[in-house]
């Protein structure tokens, strides 16, 4: 059994080496998925200008993965920092000229109580399989009247808290949790903490909320 950033660290070496990373997702249930770690490493998707557009200050991007978002948004000139539990996405967000730290968002930060904006894209929203406790940790990262830009599931979805792990041919991590939510219930979650849902949309298939924190 593999650890879970260990898994995570070889596809992130197999696609920079041009490869197929070949990891897959598995439930619980038994259900079994694909893991797009080939999308995260390419350029823009299709609903990420939004998503960026509503960035207009200091951002963290939280669970930045190998960076493109991290790397669009210093593009543009907006201060960014990307934090990242895994070395190597961390090296491969810096290898694209953004500045990225080996942090756990749970642990100190800087700049924290400062922060324009926290960044939860791409299902960020459900690491650790707490998103309670996550968002409870934006709002102490943001300062007063800055917004988490958070990517959710369609409305309706009710929260789904799982266990998964990854798998290729012969290995296997360990399990970790997860958490799914539609936007509706993660503006549900997040108003009795302060955060305060100002719009939710969609675009290309993708579902938004930007929090404020009040």
């Amino acid at each position: 059994m593999l650890s879970v950033i260990g898994c995570y660290e070889t596809g992130l070496r197999s696609i920079a080496a041009g490869e197929d990373h070949g990891w897959r997702i598995r439930g619980q249930d038994g259900r079994v998925g694909d893991f797009p770690l080939q999308t995260w490493c390419g350029g823009l998707l299709p609903g990420d200008e939004a998503l960026l557009g509503s960035c207009t200050g200091a951002t963290l991007d939280i669970g930045c993965g190998p960076g493109r978002l991290t790397e669009a948004l210093g593009r543009r000139g907006v201060p960014v920092l990307g934090v990242d539990v895994a070395p190597e996405a961390v090296r491969q967000t810096r290898a694209r000229g953004a500045q990225a730290l080996l942090r756990d968002v749970f642990s100190t930060v800087p700049g924290e109580g400062r922060w324009g904006h926290v960044l939860l894209a791409d299902g960020n929203v459900g690491i650790g399989g707490e998103p309670t406790r996550l968002l409870r940790r934006a709002r102490e990262l943001l300062a007063t009247g800055g917004t988490a830009i958070c990517e959710a599931q369609r409305p309706g979805t009710p929260l789904h808290r799982l266990r998964l792990r990854l798998e290729r041919a012969d290995q296997h991590s360990a399990w970790f949790p997860w958490a799914l939510l539609g936007a509706d219930a993660l503006a549900a979650l997040a108003a009795p903490m302060g955060m305060r849902a100002s719009r939710i949309w969609t675009e290309a298939g993708r579902w938004f909320v930007e929090l404020v924190r009040d």
